[in-house]
C-alpha cells in the first residue's frame, strides 16, 4: 500500500495548546505479532496494529509464505499460525521487506531455520542501501547459504538448512539481530544461547516468555544470558499493540519547547529499553511524567503528560544511545534550540540507518545557522536559544528516512522557518497518522505533489 510521492510545506510556527492525544501503535511490536502470530499454533488475535506501510510489508510477505492473516477491521487481525517450520516456498518466490530494517532482520531469522526455503529477498532503494553483514554471518551459523557469496546487501538468495543446530551468541547493541538469532533458534534442533552484555530492547523475549518451554532468562552481575530451547511449540496469543513511544517522542519535544503548552499522551509503551530519551530529557530539566503504569502481557504501558519547560544543554553518554536510538534526531532538533553545547556519545550505527543521520541531521541543522561537529563517535551541538534562531529557508532532500522528515516538522514549528520537506510519504511507514495530529494541535501545512 504504497503512498503518493508529495513534499511537506511549512510556512509558519505552531500556537500554543493544551490537548490530549493518542499516538500510532508501536512498529516494532506489531512487526513483532505477526511474526511470531505465524510460527505458533492456532489463530492469534492482535488489536491495534500499526496500519503503516512497513506493517503491511509484514503481512504480504508472510501471505506469499503461506499463512493467511485476516482483516477484521478497526486494526484487528487474525492470523492462522500453523506452527514451527510451516513457511511454504514456491518456485520463484521473491519477498520484498520495502523499508524496514525490523522485517528484513526478523523474517530472515525465521527463514533461515525453516525447511526448504529457497527464494530472493529485497527492499526499496533505502533498505537495499543497508549493510546486513552481521545478519548473513550470523545465520550463516545456523546452515543458512546466501548468494552471491560474501555479498551483504539486498537483493540476495537464501537457501534455508533443513538441519538447523543452536549456536551461541555474545550479543551486542543490535535488538534486531538478537531477535533474528532467539526466532531461528526456536526452530532448531538444540539450545541456542545468547549473552547480552549491553541490555537492548526486548520486545521478542516478552513475547516469548508465555511460552516457559521455549525461553529461560537468567540475570546475573549486569549480564542477561537468554537460553532458546529449540522444537517447542509456541502458543496462540492475544494481544493489544501499545502506542510507539518513538512516535509520542516528536510531540513530546514540540510541547516542551512551546511556551505554556502542555500534552497528554495516552496509553504509550513504556518499556525500559525504550524510554532513554524521557530520562535524557528529565536530566536536563523536563516535565515528564508518567502517569497510569500498568503491565500487560510483559509490557509496560502507560500515560505520558508532558508540560513546556526550561531546558539546560543535554549530556548523553554511551548508555543512552542503546534505549533511544531511534529518537537522535528529534533530540538534535531539541539540542539546537537549546542555548550551549550539548553532546551525545557512541552514535556511530547512525550511520547505517535508512539514512546516514548523522550527516543529514548537521545539513539541516546549518540551515538555521547552528554549528555540529562530529568526530571520534561524538557529536557536538552548539545550540540557539530558540527565540533568537534565526528563521532561515530549510530544504530537506527525499532521503527515504521517516525519523528525520517528522524531525524536520518540528523544527519547522518550532522556528517558523519556511521549509518543504520532500517524500514526506515516507513517514507512513511508522507513523502514518503524524499529519493528522500536527492538525489536532494546530499545526498547519501544506502538501505539494513531487
Amino acid at each position: 500500500m504504497k503512498s503518493k510521492n508529495f513534499s511537506l510545506v511549512i510556512s509558519e510556527s505552531i500556537k500554543d495548546y493544551d490537548k490530549t492525544i493518542s499516538v500510532d501503535s508501536d512498529k516494532s511490536i506489531s512487526i513483532r505479532s505477526f511474526l511470531i502470530g505465524s510460527i505458533s499454533e492456532g489463530v492469534s488475535t492482535v488489536k491495534n496494529v500499526l496500519e503503516s506501510e512497513d506493517v503491511f510489508s509484514t503481512i504480504s510477505c508472510l501471505k506469499k509464505l503461506g499463512i493467511e492473516i485476516q482483516n477484521l477491521g478497526g486494526k484487528v487481525y487474525k492470523i492462522y499460525g500453523k506452527g514451527l517450520g510451516s513457511y511454504k516456498c514456491v518456485k520463484n518466490l521473491k519477498l520484498n521487506f520495502g523499508n524496514s530494517g525490523t522485517l528484513a532482520r526478523l523474517i530472515l531469522g525465521i527463514l533461515s531455520t525453516t525447511p526448504n526455503m529457497d527464494l530472493k529477498v529485497f527492499g526499496d532503494k533505502s533498505l537495499n542501501k543497508r549493510n546486513m553483514e552481521k545478519l548473513i554471518l550470523l545465520m550463516s551459523e545456523f546452515g543458512a547459504e546466501f548468494f552471491p557469496k560474501k555479498k551483504y546487501f539486498f537483493p540476495l538468495r537464501i537457501v534455508s538448512t533443513n538441519f538447523p543446530i543452536g549456536i551461541s551468541y555474545n550479543s551486542g547493541t543490535s535488538a534486531q539481530l538478537k531477535s533474528a538469532v532467539m526466532l531461528a533458534g526456536l526452530n532448531s534442533y538444540g539450545n541456542t544461547k545468547i549473552l547480552e552484555k549491553k541490555i537492548s530492547r526486548d520486545h521478542t523475549e516478552n513475547f516469548l516468555k508465555r511460552n516457559l518451554q521455549s525461553i529461560k532468562i537468567i540475570k546475573h552481575k549486569g549480564l542477561k544470558t537468554i537460553n532458546i530451547f529449540g522444537k517447542k511449540n509456541l502458543s496462540k496469543f492475544f494481544f493489544k499493540v501499545p502506542g510507539d513511544p518513538s512516535s509520542a517522542a516528536f510531540f513530546t519535544a514540540l510541547t516542551l519547547l512551546k511556551k505554556n503548552s502542555s500534552l497528554l499522551i495516552k496509553n504509550v509503551g513504556l518499556n525500559t529499553s525504550r524510554t532513554g530519551f524521557y530520562s535524557l530529557l528529565k536530566k536536563s530539566g523536563a516535565k515528564i511524567k508518567f502517569k497510569n503504569l500498568k503491565t500487560i502481557n510483559n509490557e509496560k504501558i502507560g500515560d505520558i503528560l508532558v508540560k513546556s519547560s526550561k531546558l539546560k544543554p543535554i549530556k548523553a553518554s554511551k548508555k543512552y544511545y542503546l534505549n533511544s536510538t531511534d529518537e537522535y534526531p528529534i533530540l538534535f532538533v531539541i539540542s539546537a534550540l537549546i542555548k550551549g553545547k550539548s553532546s551525545f556519545e557512541g552514535i556511530s550505527d547512525l550511520r547505517n540507518k535508512e539514512s546516514d543521520r548523522i550527516r543529514e541531521m548537521q545539513k539541516i541543522l546549518k540551515q538555521i545557522s547552528v554549528k555540529t561537529k562530529f568526530e571520534n563517535d561524538k557529536i557536538v551541538i552548539k545550540g540557539n536559544d530558540l527565540a533568537e534562531t534565526k528563521k532561515n529557508k530549510i530544504i530537506v532532500p527525499g532521503l527515504g528516512d521517516h525519523r528525520i522528515c517528522m524531525s524536520s516538522a518540528i523544527l519547522a514549528y518550532l522556528t517558523g522557518s519556511k521549509t518543504i520537506i520532500k517524500n514526506f510519504e515516507t513517514v507512513g511507514t511508522s507513523s502514518p497518522n503524524f499529519l493528522n495530529i500536527m492538525k489536532f494541535l494546530g499545526g498547519r501545512f501544506e502538501k505539494k505533489k513531487n
